[in-house]
């Protein structure tokens, strides 16, 4: 095992681009501090974001997780192009040929995606717990690591979207092409919840339902917007005769169609290059 991910960071660490994009990823998730000690005049009125409660614990939690996974593109990028590469620069074909199985090589590339997961998953415990400690109005242990398992689905979304770029990243060889289908795959499950939801099962939730099961939706259901969730969004909500009965908590079974589709693409990965001729 180590020896396939050392083979990985080796290459990643010859790719320039991919130690750019990386670099910019963790940059901008360190911005989130930035933005949140920046003091805005508006109509001689201060408002600062962290005083709004965003970075409180334990919702600090919810909400970190939920921006991190915005920006999960910039390594899905690195993902693709590792792929791409492979079959551009021929080293994939130099590794079968120096002994490596096309088992080996699939695990290897899964491995990647862990890594990629669990160093961004820890960067982004870091950074939260560092924004909770400066800015939050409850520091105590029993709170600070309360609603942890934001983490947990934070890492799980991760290892599932990458995992489906993997598979992009093998199916159709360009990079380019490989997030053109990612738009367009994400097209298509707006299509069909649309389909689902204003043609067959008008006035039913049974949409909502059959679209959580698609790869992409159920990643996003790990994770709900936590805006809503806030308490004085609640009360401005109930001021104007609105109100959010919405489930913040991460759902088990959420967490198993993800744990399903990853499986999926990683075994879809390890068939189509077990089948094609290189």
């Amino acid at each position: 095992m180590l020896r396939l991910l050392s083979i990985e960071i080796q290459k990643i660490k010859l790719n320039k681009a991919a130690k750019v994009i990386t670099a910019v990823y963790f940059l901008l998730i360190i911005a989130i501090a930035l933005i949140a000690s920046i003091e805005f005049n508006f109509a001689q009125v201060n408002f600062r974001i962290a005083d709004q409660g965003f970075f409180n614990f334990p919702f600090i939690w919810h909400f970190n997780t939920y921006v991190a996974g915005i920006l999960k593109l910039f390594l899905a990028i690195i993902i693709v192009s590792m792929m791409s590469n492979e079959y551009s620069y021929r080293t994939l074909k130099q590794n079968l040929i120096d002994g490596m199985s096309k088992k080996e090589f699939i695990t290897s590339k899964f491995l990647t995606v862990l890594m990629f997961a669990a160093i961004s998953t820890v960067f982004v415990f870091l950074v939260s717990l560092i924004l909770g400690f400066f800015f939050s109005d409850h520091t105590e242990l029993a709170v600070v690591f309360r609603d942890m398992e934001y983490l947990l689905a934070y890492f799980i979304k991760l290892v599932g979207f990458f995992s489906f770029c993997l598979f992009l990243g093998i199916f159709v060889k360009r990079s380019a092409f490989a997030l053109g289908f990612l738009v367009i795959w994400q097209i298509i499950e707006g299509i069909i919840y649309g389909v689902l939801k204003w043609q067959l099962f008008k006035g039913t939730e049974i949409a909502e339902k059959i679209i959580n099961f698609f790869p992409l939706e159920s990643m996003a259901d790990l994770i709900k917007e936590p805006v809503t969730r806030l308490g004085g969004v609640q009360t401005l909500a109930n001021q104007v005769g609105e109100e959010f009965n919405k489930d913040y908590n991460v759902q088990w079974y959420t967490i198993l169609i993800v744990l399903i589709w990853t499986t999926i693409f990683i075994y879809g990965s390890y068939a189509i290059l077990k089948r094609r001729d290189l």
